[in-house]
């Protein structure tokens, strides 16, 4: 199931910046750490052999993260506010009782913010995804608890 995700231009061009140079620069140096390592004889005690083939997984694995972001992104300014939780919007909420402050969507957007980022696939979330201010819901979260949720303000995201 793909979502569509809010990203600033910003987000997006940083991300597809850093797509590229994994996909290129870093996959050619992945590479020839690699052929390098394999050059110092028998792999299975090779430790930098071993380093390198993990690093280069984690690397493919961002490539393949970065690839779906972008391609099911929705680009440009974050919605205004009306009230209503949506994507790209800060939300403030009564949380089990304590008062959070924090963006909904991808945490990409705010890489360099101090915002907490909830996606809207986690179970806060799709709880509160199209709620409107002083509306009131619950969730169960992970460990099985039931937890409480008031929405309190919902604004536009404007990129702090």
């Amino acid at each position: 199931m793909s979502t569509e995700t809010f990203l600033t231009q910003e987000a997006y061009d940083r991300l597809a910046a850093e797509l590229e140079e994994l996909s290129t620069t870093g996959r050619e140096e992945i590479a020839k750490r690699i052929e390098a390592a394999r050059e110092e004889g028998d792999l299975k005690e090779n430790g930098g052999y071993h380093a390198a083939k993990d690093e280069q997984g984690k690397q493919e694995a961002r490539i393949r993260t970065l690839q779906q972001l972008l391609k099911d992104a929705k680009v440009g300014v974050a919605p205004e506010s009306d009230g209503t939780v949506q994507s790209g919007t800060v939300v403030t909420a009564i949380v089990a009782g304590g008062e959070e402050v924090f963006l909904l969507g991808n945490r990409e957007i705010a890489a360099n913010s101090e915002l907490d980022v909830y996606s809207e696939a986690s179970p806060l979330g799709e709880a509160i995804l199209g709620l409107k201010e002083g509306e009131k819901t619950s969730y169960t979260a992970p460990n099985g608890r039931e937890i409480s949720v008031e929405v309190v303000k919902v604004e536009t995201y404007s990129g702090q």
